[in-house]
């Protein structure tokens, strides 16, 4: 890449010991010493803000937006040591994009080098340069074309003689020469497709006194061809929303298709402008350039940038070490680049096994093995030690795991031993030591032992090693004895063949005998398995029974409540029970009612609670509808619905209308008709039911809806349904630390600035309200790794936000009761319905604890006195029902 930046940075520095005040443009004028007050102030902010900038940066030298502020301010203050230093240290770290508008800006930078030696023709060679690299860009090569020209007509300019005077030949020729330059430019631009080529072919008609050339306007009209077939392409990329990968991929494919090198390698990087962090991206531009063009300085540079901006992407080193040996670069520069590889923090173990080996195989097409020794060799040795060190303690000590398992590198450096070096004795020492790492029970590693003493070993080594094997291996022992088995065929001698039988004979049979243990005891687990299943199904429908059972006495209990009352007991229902939030002394309005209602009640019985009593009457009305299973797949079942929901059959059926024909909408309530925030859609179709599950976490009156299939949890226990991925998603950022209030717009406006947000979830609770965490899609890892570099510790309202890829943790999940072992738990009732909390702790005197006859209850709530305790003189009067006053009054 042509780091037109660095370069600019590098002329600032040969300029400045020359104090020229007017080089760059960016010098103030030394005899403005009337500025004002405000001027002044602004110069010690813009002074302290430089100060700020490089404090951050020397917390932290990546942050790239730090970098940016710091350049334009110095620029703007006009101290050009530190532009150039603060420049020559972003370049090092990030690489400077190729784009017309850096080309053009330093281009113009440059001509103000132009009063010293052969400043001009550096000026030239910059414009060429600038040409070269973006001159073919449709849409913005005008402008460098034109800032070329201007630069060639303003010498024009100063070439031309005093007013009234004869211009000598010297003179003349500089004339001729200067216009040749500016029409040559003309004709050159002419014959590219850019965007407003008419205005530059009108300005050319215009400026030469001469008629064009037929070919210029040959050359013309064929590029107009060709901007009408680009043009589409160039639409699309200005329609499109970042990054544009798709629309660039099609503009890149038709290039392919025309062939010209120059129009590709331009696509290319005005692709990788917008999307520098794609490895894919950079991946198909190296392998053209290594394919195609193959010039040395274009690829190690293009290879070079991508190493820079994904040095997380393993196959991208790779590409550039052979990219590197390809074009003969020094043994010294590919090492060191191997060692920053090393250091580039690969997120898999495995990658770091991909960069060992191909450097090792580097390394090993360096070594001429005809010698015995070299320098070479020794190296390719230490190389493949240090590889197995680096795995066993570097990359083991940062993933857990060596990511080598089947310690490829250690194979590899025991066939190079043996096929290469003849050493056959290194190879054996080194399988030796593969076998202790834990793969002497694979049959394939034993083979490949094999296979390589065969080749370059001896019967010996290779008998003592089919022996280890069939010993050793537990996967596929068959096929290990059957291979010992042919070797002894064709070369042992009858001790050998009888060894070698006994031994695979015994060996078989024990396998067959630890695989019929192994058989027994998996069909044991499975038995168990299927007992315990069939003890939650007996321990449900027990339960199950006795709630029955239990609602069948309250039922009995509450007829021969209404049979003993008469008419008495039809004006009001008695309360079964008092709401858990209600106060011990004080009843409620409408239970007071209830209570004085047989010796005068009030008429405000018959106002407010008239209604509830017919609503809840008119729900108790309606017969049960029992869940039909067969219509499970066109049924979706709704929940976390507000109680409060008036009409929710009419409301949902409205909701779901949108997916297909709704059928039913059974909504449950309970025994006083209250909703109790679930219920069943039924369609007509099962795929309007899928469609339904798509209204998951909707919002419904403040709650978030859920949405799931009808499954039958008799059937199926562990079914559970849950949307969201609960591995690693490399593409996906967990957002913490948010602040309530935070909106999804809000969020997304802060998130989209990295990349293509594709979804954005906050995660609220069963009452939709936020816990300050998010879910952010991106469209590909890059982005969301690009992300989380510059979205981890913001400031969001106040509030300090933590972000990483997401990852959630295992959940675990509760052990389930084993029935057998139910009768030894204490009953529930005991403790309460959430146990015995901080709130429940007993709070009567010892003394009074003593009593341990059993209390009673009346039918109406109040506590009785026991017949054990009837002889005992009574503490107070015995309290009085409604029925009991009824009794009363009729016997008078």
């Amino acid at each position: 890449m042509a780091a037109a930046g660095a370069e600019a940075a590098a002329e600032e520095e040969k300029r400045l010991p020359e104090g020229d005040p007017e080089s760059g443009g960016d010098s103030d004028d030394e005899g403005d010493s009337d500025s004002s007050g405000d001027g002044e102030d602004e110069e010690k902010e813009n002074e302290a803000e430089i100060q700020r900038l490089e404090e951050q940066l020397s917390i932290n030298a990546f942050d790239y937006n730090c970098h940016l502020d710091l350049i334009k301010l110095l620029r703007q203050e006009g101290e050009l040591v530190k532009l150039r230093r603060a420049r020559q240290k972003m370049s090092e770290l990030f690489p400077l994009t190729e784009g017309p508008e850096i080309w053009l800006e330093y281009a113009q930078y440059s001509i103000g080098g132009i009063g010293q030696e052969g400043g001009i023709e550096r000026v030239r060679s910059i414009f060429e340069r600038a040409l070269t690299a973006v001159g073919l860009h449709v849409t913005k090569g005008t402008a460098l074309w034109e800032a070329y020209r201007e630069f060639e007509n303003a010498i024009l300019e100063t070439a031309q003689p005093a007013p009234g005077s004869i211009p000598s030949p010297e003179q003349q020729q500089v004339l001729c020469s200067q216009l040749e330059k500016i029409h040559t430019l003309f004709r050159r631009q002419l014959g590219i497709p850019l965007l407003d080529m008419e205005a530059s072919y009108a300005e050319y008609e215009e400026w030469s006194e001469e008629p064009i050339p037929e070919t210029t306007v040959k050359n013309y009209k064929k590029a107009l061809q060709q901007l009408e077939k680009c043009k589409p392409y160039e639409e699309a990329l200005l329609g499109a929303e970042t990054p544009k990968l798709a629309e660039y991929q099609a503009y890149i494919d038709f290039e392919m298709k025309a062939g010209d090198p120059a129009r590709i390698q331009l696509i290319y990087e005005r692709a990788l402008a917008e999307n520098c962090l794609v490895p894919d991206l950079w991946a198909r531009y190296n392998q053209y350039l290594d394919r195609q063009l193959k010039v040395k300085e274009l690829v190690l540079s293009a290879h070079d940038r991508a190493v820079r901006n994904c040095p997380w992407t393993v196959g991208l080193w790779i590409r550039y070490l052979l990219a590197m040996e390809r074009h003969r670069v020094e043994h010294s520069i590919i090492s060191e680049m191997f060692e920053k590889a090393l250091n580039a923090g690969f997120i898999q173990a495995t990658d770091y096994v991909e960069i060992w080996q191909a450097y090792l195989d580097y390394l090993r097409r360096r070594v001429d093995f005809t010698q015995d020794s070299s320098k070479e060799l020794e190296e390719l040795r230490s190389a493949f030690a240090r590889a197995v060190e680096y795995l066993k303690q570097e990359v083991e000590e940062r993933f857990s795991e060596s990511g080598d398992p089947s310690c490829t590198i250690m194979q590899n450096w025991a066939r190079v031993e043996a096929r290469l070096c003849n050493n056959m004795q290194k190879a054996r020492e080194l399988w030796d030591n593969i076998m202790t790492k834990g793969n002497a029970k694979y049959a394939n590693m034993w083979l490949e032992y094999y296979n390589l003493e065969r080749a370059h070993g001896d019967t010996q080594h290779c008998r003592k090693a089919l022996h280890r094997a069939v010993q050793c291996t537990s996967d596929y022992p068959e096929h290990v004895c059957e291979v010992l088995l042919t070797l002894e065929r064709i070369e042992g001698t009858l001790e050998d063949w009888d060894a070698a039988v006994q031994k695979t004979e015994n060996r078989l049979a024990r396998v067959n005998e630890q695989r019929a243990k192994a058989a027994e005891k998996e069909a044991a687990l499975a038995k168990q398995e299927e007992e315990r299943a069939e003890q939650r199904k007996q321990a449900r429908a027990e339960k199950k029974a006795s709630k029955k059972a239990k609602k069948t006495r309250a039922g009995d209990k509450r007829k021969a409540d209404e049979d003993d009352e008469g008419e008495w007991g039809q004006e009001e229902e008695l309360p079964s029970k008092r709401h858990r939030a209600e106060g011990d002394g004080v009843l409620p309005e409408e239970d007071m009612e209830v209570e004085t209602g047989l010796f005068g009640r009030s008429e405000k019985a018959d106002g407010p609670a008239a209604p509830k009593e017919k609503a809840s009457t008119s729900r108790k009305d309606i017969p049960k509808v029992f869940h039909d299973s067969s219509k499970d797949k066109v049924t979706v079942f709704v929940s976390n619905l507000s109680y409060t929901m008036a009409e929710p059959e009419a409301k949902l059926r409205e909701l779901f209308g949108s997916c297909g024909e709704v059928v039913e909408v059974r909504a449950v309530f309970n025994n006083k008709g209250t909703f109790r925030g679930y219920c069943y859609v039924q369609f007509r179709e099962e795929e309007a039911a899928r469609q339904a599950l798509g209204l998951d976490r909707t919002a419904v009156e403040g709650r978030p809806m859920f949405v799931s299939p009808c499954v039958d949890k008799n059937k199926n226990p562990d079914f559970k349904v849950f949307r969201y991925s609960t591995t690693l998603e490399k593409h996906k950022l967990f957002i913490s630390g948010l602040p309530f209030s935070c909106t999804k717009e809000e969020l997304e406006e802060v998130c989209k600035a990295h990349g293509n947000v594709k979804d954005i979830r906050l995660v609220t609770n069963r009452a939709g309200k936020p816990k300050g965490l998010a879910y952010v899609e991106y469209e590909n890892e890059a982005q969301a790794s690009q992300a989380v570099l510059k979205m981890d510790g913001l400031t969001v309202k106040d509030h300090v936000i933590k972000v990483m890829i997401s990852n959630p943790p295992l959940r675990k999940l509760p052990e389930r009761p084993d029935p057998s072992k139910a009768s030894l738990a204490l009953p529930r009732q005991i403790y309460g319905a959430r146990g015995k909390g901080r709130t429940q702790l007993s709070m009567m005197p010892r003394a009074l604890q003593r009593q341990s006859n059993p209390v009673a209850k009346a039918e109406n709530g109040m506590v009785q006195n026991s017949p054990a305790a009837s002889s005992e003189p009574p503490a107070e009067p015995k309290k009085m029902s409604n029925a009991d006053f009824a009794k009363m009054l009729l016997k008078k």
